[in-house]
């Protein structure tokens, strides 16, 4: 086990922040996991799992049971855990440029197609090297000029040559569930089975290059580029949803972590017996997904609650309009567009027209859901 510190650049005089890493096994060994949490700021869940997560590998490690090489970083996002505005965390956004922290992640695939493609051929192993030597040269050539750019050069670094990359997140209010690319599936059945999924949602493009999607859709996109070559998806990268903000403490973290090492032991990582993976809900896809919305201003009353499965038609809130001058008008019913797992709802109980109240997943995928899948 071996920890640093990884200095950002000084934002303001007498001003500094650092990310921590911490690092088992030797370095350069396989199977290779990297774990990140709260790229978000303000989204905690996953922190606490990593904290716990720590105290559980670096004991496997004293018992010579660390088998690859395992990354952590507990605290991704250094920025935005910092950022109070008004009494108020914000982590979600750069304050600085108004950036979302998990949009906009680097699409190498052209550069590594033009680098790596002529030299592709037969082996799979000295494929994925070459791809990997290539995602590294791209990943050194990232601009670091500020401190937020200087972070998203750290972080692609450290996962960029992993087979397994883990972005902990959480929602609003949730039950746990996880996003994974389309390709992934049923393969990494035994992940959502692991972390307790109650909706594992498959996209193969979800929209705004999120931290994830800039690993593993590069496998697939490079894959169909080159079809007569032996070129494997050489990386497992999902991002899992830790329940909600609130859901925060140690019971729940020591759960999370126990979750991430069976599927490290699973997956190799770490020496030892694990039963078998246990049931879980069946994937869906994203296009599925309803962003209920709120049709009016008011105060929200939910009659649903995450981990439901709802028909089409249930009442999911009221909206009631304390200052409406009839009591007739005062409600405002808010209905499931389509039946499936109420998996997150909003925190907030003011609602505002447009707001998303409320996510059910669907078994098929919906008219007008294409592009940008994911709520910024």
């Amino acid at each position: 086990m071996h920890s640093e510190l990884l200095d950002l650049p000084c934002p303001a005089p007498g001003t500094r922040r650092s990310l921590k890493v911490v690092r088992f096994g030797r370095p350069g060994a396989r199977p290779k996991a990297y774990l990140q949490a709260a790229l978000h700021g303000d989204e905690l869940p996953g922190v606490m799992a990593l904290a716990h997560l720590e105290e559980l590998l670096a004991a496997a490690d004293a018992a010579g049971r660390i088998r690859g090489e395992i990354v952590l970083v507990p605290v991704a996002n250094p920025i935005g855990l910092s950022q109070s505005v008004m009494g108020s965390h914000a982590g979600r956004y750069d304050l600085a440029s108004m950036s979302n922290f998990n949009r906009g992640w680097p699409d190498f695939l052209e550069r590594v197609a033009h680098e790596a493609g002529p030299r592709l051929g037969l082996d799979a192993a000295a494929n994925v090297a070459l791809v990997r030597a290539a995602l590294g040269e791209a990943a050194r050539s990232m601009p670091a000029i500020g401190e937020n750019a200087a972070l998203r050069r750290l972080l692609y670094g450290l996962a960029h040559d992993a087979d397994i990359v883990l972005d902990l997140h959480c929602d609003l209010e949730a039950v746990t569930h996880l996003y994974l690319g389309d390709p992934l599936w049923p393969d990494a059945r035994d992940l959502a089975a692991d972390i307790g999924s109650e909706a594992t949602l498959l996209a193969e493009v979800s929209g705004g290059n999120p931290f994830d999607e800039a690993f593993s859709g590069l496998w697939w996109s490079l894959q169909r580029r080159f079809p007569d070559r032996n070129l494997p998806l050489a990386c497992l990268a999902a991002t899992v949803e830790y329940r909600g903000l609130a859901d925060v403490s140690e019971r729940q973290g020591r759960q999370d972590a126990a979750g991430l090492l069976r599927f490290l032991t699973r997956r190799g990582l770490v020496a030892g017996e694990v039963p078998p993976p246990a049931a879980c809900p069946e994937a869906r896809p994203l296009e599925g997904v309803a962003m209920v919305r709120a049709p009016a201003a008011g105060l929200v009353s939910f009659e649903a609650a995450p981990g439901q499965e709802v028909e089409e038609g249930a009442l999911l809130a009221v909206l009631v309009h304390p200052l409406a001058g009839e009591p007739s008008r005062r409600r405002t019913e808010v209905r499931a567009p389509v039946g499936g797992t109420l998996f997150a709802r909003a925190a907030c109980r003011l609602a505002r027209p447009g707001d998303i109240l409320a996510k059910v997943a669907g078994t098929r995928p919906l008219p007008g859901r294409t592009g940008a899948l994911l709520s910024d």
